[in-house]
């Protein structure tokens, strides 16, 4: 399986404190990576040095076969990159419809704006879009109106209106109910026909139950990376993570 995403030695330094230190990542086509380790391991450092939020001291970071590593994040969503963090894009005055509608259109140019009939795919695809998050019914409530499970979801199927390659999810099911969880899950299962996903997540049954590999990072470095068996069984992830999860 042909790598989508290769991060390679990424090295983040903020004054004294090194919060990447050599970190690598490889994510396959259609897979589903999980991003886990203690608090303070740089997690969401590595997030925002793929998603382009942080520009790395040292390393290099390739998707698509391009080295992105000094791109910009309107040139990495240009390449298929999408990316929802903890803080909240969703316009909460606006209905769900207008808040999908704007992120299809941000990746839609002026001219075909213009013509009604693009419009006409917009509805299509906002209504699909709608559709696969449970959504439709709420479609013209403002997204104030939601709960914070569905607020999410909202959040989610913005990021994944532009059909991207990659979806970079940031902490997703954070203050979010089991059930809400539970479903958040199962939400995710089939956009992997179609879309890679790195996900950072503290909830380890929740993480478990959709990805296909993890990486552990602890203290700014990879400590283990494999399969989500692999990762249960390994001694230095238990010894390091566990310990102080």
């Amino acid at each position: 399986m042909m790598a989508l995403l290769e991060a390679r030695g990424l090295v983040k330094i903020f004054g004294k404190l090194t919060a990447l230190n050599g970190a690598d990542l490889t994510v396959a086509e259609n897979e589903f990576h999980g991003l886990i380790g203690p608090n303070g391991s740089g997690k969401s450092t590595l997030m925002k040095c793929v998603a382009g939020a942080e520009i790395p001291t040292s390393g290099t970071v390739t998707f698509g076969g391009h080295d992105i590593s000094r791109a910009s994040p309107a040139d990495r969503a240009r390449a298929g990159m999408s990316l929802k963090f903890q803080i909240t894009s969703v316009l909460p005055a606006l209905t769900l419809y207008d808040n999908i509608l704007l992120a299809l259109q941000a990746q839609t140019s002026l001219p075909r704006l213009v013509f009604s009939r693009t419009r006409g795919i917009l509805h299509d695809r906002v209504m699909a879009m709608l559709e696969q998050f449970r959504l439709v019914d709420r479609a013209m409530d403002p997204a104030s109106a939601l709960s914070h499970g569905q607020q999410q979801w909202l959040e989610i199927a913005m990021a994944l209106a532009p059909e991207p390659k990659l979806l970079l999810l940031d902490e997703p099911t954070g203050g979010m109910s089991l059930e809400e969880r539970r479903v958040t899950g199962e939400l995710l299962q089939p956009i992997k026909k179609r879309c890679s996903l790195v996900i950072v997540e503290h909830d380890l049954d929740f993480i478990r139950d959709i990805c296909d590999r993890l990486t552990v990072l602890d203290q700014g470095a990879v400590l283990d990376c494999g399969t989500v068996q692999h990762i249960q069984s390994s001694a230095r992830v238990q010894e390091v993570y566990l310990r102080r999860a």
